[in-house]
Parts: C-alpha cells; sequence; structure tokens
C-alpha cells in the first residue's frame, strides 16, 4: 500500500511526536508498504534546526527505507501564542508544494500527525484529489492546549475560542480515520464531532527489551557523583510549557535539607532555562542535556523515583508518551494528574498519584517513597507489569495495519473494530487488541521503541 504520513516532527528528532512518527513511518515500510513523509526540519525539542539541516530549504533524503522530504519551517528563537501560529502556518503553507508534487505518486492513505492542524485542508485536499483515504492521528489537541494553556488569550468561549474550535469540528469530521494515544483523548474526539465508528485508539508504545530493570547501579550515578544509597528522584523528558517544570523546582527547593535525596533533570525545551537558573544553587540536583537514545535505559535506570508533573489545564488534551519508559523501567512513578483523566487511571494502579500543580504533595510523597524502599519496589514490579502487558506494540500495529486495510478495501473491517471502552488507557489498548483478532490478518509486529525524551 502506497502510504503518505504527513507531519511536523520526524527523526533525527530524539523525543516527542517525531520519534514515533518516524518509528511507525519505518515499520510500516519493513511491512512492505510503500511509505514516503513530508515533514519540517528536526528542531524539536531545542526548538533550534539541528546541525546538518536548513530551516529555509527543501531537502530530501532515505531514512531507514522511507523516502523524506523537508519543507522550509520557521522556528522562532522565543516562543509565543502568535509566535507559535506562524511558526506551525510556516510548514503548512511550504509543505503545500510537496503535497502537490506527490499526489503523481498517487498515495493510497494520507495520514497527518497532529500537530499540526493547520495541515489538514492541505492532506484532505491531496487525499481527495487522488482519490485516497485520509487519516488524521492526534498526539496533542492542540487547539485546546493553546487556549487552555495560555499560549492564546481569550480563552474557548472568547470570539477566536469559537471560530478556532469550530474550525477545529469541521476537519475533524472529514476524514476517514481519526485516531488518538488514549481512551479520554478518543473520547474528546468524538465529542467534537467525530463519528465513534471512524475512531480509533492507538496508544503509543514501549520496547521492554530495550528498556527494563538493570541489574546494577545506572552509570549516571556514579557520573553524578551520587552516593549510592541516595534516593534519587529523575524527570526525563520535554520541559515545555504543558510539564509544569516550574514544580519540579520548588520540589528540589523544599528538599534541599534531605541530603539523601537527589534530583536529575534531563531535556531541554523552552523551560529549561529557568528551571537551570532555580536549581544551580542547589546542591541536591542535577541538571542535564539530552542524551543519546543508545543511554536511555541506563538514564531511566538512575531513578529510584520518576516524577511526572503536569499542569491542571493540560488533561487530557496530552498523554506524556514519557510515561511508558517510565513504567518499563521498573521504578517507581509519582504523577500529576486528576481524577478521571487517563494518565490518573493508569498510573494509580501502579504508581502514586497527587493533584496538579500541588508541590506540597509531591514532595511528601517522595519523602515517603524515599523511606520505604519496599513500597518504592512494589510499585516498580508493578509498573513493569503493566508494561509489559499493556504497552506491548504488537496489538497497536495490528489495529494501524488491519484498518489500514480496510481502508484499501483488502479485507473486510470487522463491526464494532473502531469502538473504544471510554474507561481507561488501559481498556483503550485492550479494545485495540480486539480487532486486531477479529481482522485476521495484517498482523504484523511493530518494534518496542520507548519514548527516546531525554
Amino acid at each position: 500500500m502506497r502510504i503518505l504520513i504527513y507531519g511536523l516532527n520526524y527523526a533525527p528528532e530524539v523525543t516527542g511526536v517525531g520519534k514515533y512518527t518516524a518509528e511507525m513511518a519505518e515499520l510500516l515500510a519493513a511491512h512492505g508498504h510503500e511509505v514516503r513523509v513530508i515533514c519540517a526540519p528536526p528542531y524539536y525539542p531545542q526548538w533550534r534546526v539541528h546541525e546538518g539541516y536548513r530551516a529555509g530549504r527543501y531537502h530530501r533524503e532515505m531514512l531507514r527505507g522511507v523516502g523524506v522530504s523537508r519543507a522550509p519551517l520557521w522556528v522562532p528563537t522565543q516562543q509565543g501564542g502568535f509566535k507559535r501560529i506562524v511558526h506551525l502556518a510556516s510548514f503548512a503553507l511550504s509543505s503545500l508544494p510537496l503535497l502537490a508534487r506527490l499526489a503523481a505518486w498517487r498515495p493510497e492513505a494520507v495520514m497527518l500527525i497532529v500537530p499540526t492542524l493547520f495541515c489538514a485542508p492541505g492532506a484532505l485536499m491531496l487525499a481527495r484529489a487522488v482519490g485516497a483515504r485520509s487519516w488524521l492521528h492526534i498526539q496533542d489537541f492542540e487547539v485546546d492546549a493553546a487556549f487552555d494553556l495560555g499560549l492564546l488569550r481569550g480563552g474557548q468561549g472568547s470570539r477566536l475560542g469559537r471560530a478556532a474550535l469550530a474550525g477545529e469540528r469541521w476537519l475533524l469530521r472529514r476524514f476517514d480515520v481519526v485516531s488518538s494515544i488514549s481512551a479520554r483523548m478518543v473520547e474528546r474526539a468524538i465529542d467534537k464531532g467525530v463519528d465513534a465508528a471512524r475512531a480509533v485508539c492507538l496508544p503509543n508504545w514501549v520496547d521492554t527489551q530495550t528498556i527494563f530493570p538493570l541489574p546494577y547501579p545506572s552509570a549516571f550515578r556514579r557520573r553524578l557523583g551520587i552516593p549510592q544509597d541516595n534516593t534519587v528522584v529523575l524527570y526525563s523528558g520535554n520541559m515545555g510549557a504543558k510539564q509544569g517544570i516550574e514544580i519540579l523546582a520548588d520540589v528540589a527547593t523544599a528538599l534541599a535539607a534531605r541530603p539523601d535525596i537527589s534530583f536529575v533533570f534531563c531535556g531541554d525545551g523552552a523551560a529549561k532555562r529557568e528551571l537551570m537558573a532555580r536549581c544551580e544553587p542547589l546542591p541536591n540536583c542535577h541538571v542535564l542535556p539530552l542524551q543519546p537514545s543508545s543511554m536511555l535505559n541506563e538514564l531511566l535506570n538512575v531513578a529510584d523515583i520518576h516524577v511526572l508533573p503536569q499542569r491542571a489545564d493540560a488533561a487530557d488534551l496530552v498523554m506524556p508518551s514519557k510515561l511508558t519508559g517510565m513504567l518499563a523501567s521498573g521504578r517507581a512513578v509519582v504523577a500529576m494528574a486528576r481524577p478521571g483523566t487517563s494518565l490518573f487511571d493508569v498510573v494509580s494502579d501502579h504508581g502514586i498519584v497527587v493533584p496538579p500543580e500541588d508541590s506540597g504533595a509531591l514532595a511528601a510523597a517522595i519523602v515517603d517513597l524515599a523511606g520505604d524502599p519496599a513500597r518504592r519496589a512494589e510499585l516498580g514490579h508493578a509498573a513493569r507489569r503493566y508494561a509489559k502487558r499493556m504497552l506491548s506494540p504488537q496489538a497497536i500495529f495490528d489495529v494501524l495495519e488491519a484498518r489500514l486495510a480496510g481502508l484499501a478495501g483488502e479485507v473486510a473491517e470487522p463491526a464494532g473494530q473502531t469502538q473504544v471502552e471510554p474507561q481507561t488507557a488501559a481498556s483503550g489498548a485492550a479494545s485495540a487488541q480486539q480487532p486486531a483478532r477479529q481482522a485476521g490478518k495484517g498482523g504484523s509486529t511493530l518494534p518496542e521503541v520507548e519514548q527516546s525524551d531525554v
């Protein structure tokens, strides 16, 4: 099948959407599909174009069996609401000539990865022009996030907010398939007008053979000079507006008098400079730059406790993909989440959940776990079991291929294939397994790859 994947982010970005998109493309290609990609030059999470690429140039390359065409992109040095819109729109506009060129290739499926929805009109026009089926995969509800996180002023009830939401709703309803990475996010898409029969849950996955508990102390503990008997609290991932990174500095400051608790923060993003400035005078903090993917398991295993901060207004706008690696590493997880969200549903049974933006509750949970190694081990075992049972890429990729085959008319789609149980992310993954068993064809294995959020 000829599949065009169209999205802002792609390899060699090692964090976030780009990594997952690249893995999806590479595995589809490995299973016999002809895959091409339209994307931007790599720039995330540093918000500067990587060495070897130029922001203002078109560029073509082959990456692991996938033909990749890159369109120019404007990357602001400082982020803001209007600048973010111009940033996204610059790619949507510059990529239109690539869409036109690939019309001659006549893709059978056009898959748009969101962010950014600015590219939806182009994707839909191409699909209609060549008779392809259209698929929208939502990693991030960017319209909701832009208003709820204050990136755009006025709120969803303003004239701008109502117009943006109406436009989003109009676009979502025109794709043949709409998928997202958690059951709650799929429910949100349905609430926005997507026909439930077109909705699919495709959770992000993790390679439990690549990410696993080490039987020895991580090399990072020795490298950072952390005593062997200290409890290490780790955050590794994007340091942006949605993460609530400032909470980590609050907690590290509150626990500065505990020499037995060390904090390691690893990643990059818009909020990193402020985090570094606040943590620099603290003897219990270590701030690391992005690490190579080859060191991901070593990094995740430096943790005795993983922390996952999140702003309250980001609930179910995104599902933190870094959680998969935390769970697979077999370490205790403390997450900030509200009841009723996918993050709460997953972590509450396999870790500890505290209210969002409550630094005191997070600090108290860390202190409690620091003094209870047996409890940490129990939570780590539960997290590892969940990752192996529910985050296997096998079922996820089966659903992807089965639905693609159904769109192409190669196999009949069984009734109820796209229904997603509304309770939890776990139930979303379970519902993903069911249609794969029903379809009985097209099942393939996606290499279990963790979100490289380091």
